[in-house]
């Protein structure tokens, strides 16, 4: 049903967004230089590498670490960067890797794949089995500014307690953080 739900969801979200879509590529385009996607390279499930795309809001020179890594990330955001991570626009085209099925809706939120203590702490703990998600339940309670042991507690939460309707919950929990701009790192 998960898959399903995936499936039907992302197609219809790709006919409403197709033109914010193409107007958010153009803008990344034209405000810096460099592809407007950059192609992360995410820890999936069985700790599988896969390839998940986003609209890119910092430069082509910035270091592949967590943004929270960098002495000083403003100074590798793209002029429109923050606009984009600040309204949550940089993730649209990660409607693609749920499509593939490299990732859900819904779901732990996939690791670097250089955040070697987040993956033992989840492979640990088992949740390292789920399919990585857009958005979850750690990204609800905290996102970027809780500590990675606190992460994977919210992670395993999700892991025995994941249904249906706690996964509605997360996404209507998630849409009103985003609206808010909630827990976002510029």
């Amino acid at each position: 049903m998960k898959r399903v739900f995936d499936l039907l969801t992302t197609v219809i979200l790709l006919l409403v967004l197709i033109v914010p879509m193409i107007i958010v590529a153009l803008l990344v385009k034209a405000t810096s230089k460099g592809p407007f996607l950059y192609w992360s390279d995410r820890v999936g499930m069985g700790n599988k590498i896969f390839k998940m795309p986003k609209f890119r809001t910092m430069r082509i020179d910035t270091p592949a670490v967590a943004t929270h890594l960098l002495s000083n990330p403003d100074q590798f955001l793209t002029p429109i960067g923050p606009f984009l991570r600040k309204w949550s626009l940089d993730e649209f085209p990660q409607l693609w890797s749920v499509f593939k099925g490299d990732m859900s809706f819904v779901g732990p939120r996939p690791a670097l794949f250089n955040q070697d203590d987040l993956v033992s702490l989840r492979t640990a703990k088992g949740v390292h089995r789920l399919i990585p998600g857009i958005t979850g339940w750690a990204q609800i309670n905290g996102r970027d500014d809780i500590p990675i042991p606190k992460k994977v507690e919210f992670d395993e939460y999700y892991l025995h307690h994941r249904s249906f309707y706690f996964d509605l919950k997360i996404l209507i929990l998630t849409f009103l953080k985003v609206t808010r701009a909630e827990n976002v790192r510029h």
